[in-house]
């Protein structure tokens, strides 16, 4: 069926998106206005970034995938093939991770990644938070609603549906 964009977006780089020399997209692939791919990035053929798209160093997106307006990718993240990410969506965000000391909170570093299967889609304003350590993981398949909100390190199986305002 091809890409899950707009037949009628030409392949190429908008002139007001900024992409890293050492980043690397596919001459099929369309980075749309204002988007940021930074260096390491590899952006897949066919896979589309509409508006105000941002992808992190080192993350990785597959083929015929689709970022919606404002969608954000973190650093080292992994997006599979067939993908459709929301407008506002965050994927590879920290954690809510800290820990008190004389009474101050202190961060706790969020050093994992994430991983999105094939074929899945995520919701606007959705967030998937990055690992502490290892990875969270939304299986193949994976279908979220909008304002849903996937904690650090948690595993969404294969074929899985999450309707709106759900908290893992």
């Amino acid at each position: 069926l091809g890409p899950p964009c707009d037949p009628v977006v030409e392949p190429g780089i908008h002139r007001s998106a900024v992409v890293s020399e050492n980043a690397r997209v596919d001459p099929t692939a369309r980075i749309g206005p204002l988007c940021v791919v930074e260096a390491g990035a590899v952006i897949g053929p066919r896979t589309a970034l509409v508006a105000g798209c941002y992808v992190g160093r080192d993350a990785v997106i597959g083929a015929d995938t689709l970022l919606r307006a404002n969608a954000v990718v973190r650093e080292r993240v992994m997006v599979g093939d067939r993908v459709i990410l929301h407008e506002g969506s965050v994927v590879g965000g920290d954690g809510f991770g800290n820990y008190l000391e004389n009474g101050a909170w202190r961060k706790i570093p969020h050093i994992g990644t994430v991983e999105i299967g094939d074929d899945s889609e995520i919701g606007a304003n959705t967030t998937v938070d990055r690992a502490r350590f290892g990875k969270t993981v939304v299986g193949k398949g994976v279908k979220i609603d909008n304002l849903v909100m996937l904690g650090h390190n948690v595993k969404v199986g294969d074929h899985t549906a999450m309707a709106a305002q759900v908290g893992i």
